[in-house]
């Protein structure tokens, strides 16, 4: 089944992978934020060049393709199987949102573009509304009460 590209990767990672990984980003909005704008700004710059699941993916899919048609041409026909197979995995990739690689990039942290682009827009807010009345990011004890 063709899954829709927003939700592809998320949906094909555990629910506790996916929550652990908004945890860990939402603390470091935290830490950020309580840094100052100086801070933030630097996040930011730092967000741009943060590599998504997705470039990974698509990084390792041809280097590791190239490799197997070298060690083919070089070494032995048999590595010509890897290339084969790899893009096989990359195929499902593009139709489902999964390959092999793609739960172990999760569990080591590796954000989707959304959670990368959700920490972008919420740190944006809190840096717009800084030194408001209403600052944007709360812990979960503040929005509890």
């Amino acid at each position: 089944m063709i899954t829709s590209t927003a939700e592809r990767v998320s949906r094909h990672t555990d629910p506790e992978i996916n929550a652990q990984i908004w945890r860990q980003t939402e603390a470091r909005m935290r830490r950020i934020a309580a840094a100052g704008r100086g801070a933030i700004e630097q996040r930011l710059q730092e967000l741009d060049e943060e590599w998504d699941v997705e470039r990974y993916v698509e990084t390792l899919a041809p280097a590791l393709t190239l490799f197997g048609l070298t060690m083919g041409m070089l070494r032995d026909r048999r590595w010509l199987l890897l290339p084969f197979v790899v893009q096989g995995f990359f195929l499902q990739h593009a139709l489902e949102g999964w390959c092999p690689p793609i739960p172990v990039l999760r569990r080591l942290g590796v954000r989707t573009m959304q959670e990368i682009e959700r920490e972008r827009c919420c740190l944006k807010h809190h840096l717009a509304t800084l030194g408001g009345s209403e600052p944007c990011l709360h812990s979960a004890e503040e929005l509890a009460e």
